[in-house]
């Protein structure tokens, strides 16, 4: 397996070096910085990469946007990110669309080398591989975030307007906008709060329990 590592902590890179070749693997590239890997992947066409989320010169999130860019250039090359701690907007952004070849693990896991080898495997492999830390969290998050949230004020508004009863013609008047952009509202709501269309399932009548359930919690 050929393999880049981008990480700027001399210590961690040289172990993860040591670790690729005593398994055999041929670092090809070791970086101590981001910028260098869109045009180091390109060149070498690894199988795997291995980056840092926050590195120079900023520290913030040079690894994680070009780890980004390598998924979506290269989607034959498998990805693992490294972080210090969980980083819950990135971890998302990193898994969304893609779940293959994908893998966020805590730096943490390195010092154990079992606990690393076996999710550094799956994910060159084309599997997925998520420290149960990011997996606790992300759920935590999902169970945190209330699907109203997902609507824009306007969808907020035709929602509130079809709480009183009224019909997509009455809202399109409300609102002084045409009937065809109120359907179009009420659809996304309908997406947004996880609403496909059933063979018994009112969708309309769903979508209103949720947003008075939500005011009257919000009263109470």
């Amino acid at each position: 397996m050929r393999v880049v590592i981008a990480e700027d902590q001399a210590l961690l890179r040289d172990r993860l070096g040591r670790l690729f070749a005593d398994r055999g693997h041929q670092v090809v590239a070791s970086l101590a910085d981001a910028e260098r890997l869109g045009t180091t992947v390109t060149a070498e066409l690894p199988d795997l990469v291995v980056v840092d989320v926050r590195m120079p010169p900023t520290f913030t999130d040079e690894g994680v946007r070009a780890a980004l860019v390598v998924r979506e250039q290269f989607p034959d090359v498998a990805v693992l990110v490294l972080s210090q701690y969980v980083e819950e907007n990135y971890a998302t952004e990193l898994v969304a669309g893609r779940s293959r070849g994908i893998g966020y693990l805590l730096k943490d896991r390195v010092a154990d080398v079992g606990d690393f080898v076996e999710p550094l495997r799956r994910v060159a492999a084309g599997g997925t591989a998520l420290d149960p830390e990011v997996v606790s969290q992300l759920l935590s998050r999902a169970r945190r975030r209330d699907p109203l949230e997902r609507l824009t004020p306007r969808e907020s508004e035709v929602l509130g307007l079809m709480a009183e009863g009224r019909s997509n013609t009455a809202i399109a008047s409300a609102l002084v906008v045409t009937e065809g952009a109120v359907e179009k509202h009420v659809s996304s709501i309908f997406a947004k709060l996880d609403l496909p269309p059933t063979e018994h399932d009112h969708r309309r009548v769903l979508a209103v329990l949720r947003w008075l359930r939500q005011n009257a919690d919000g009263g109470a």
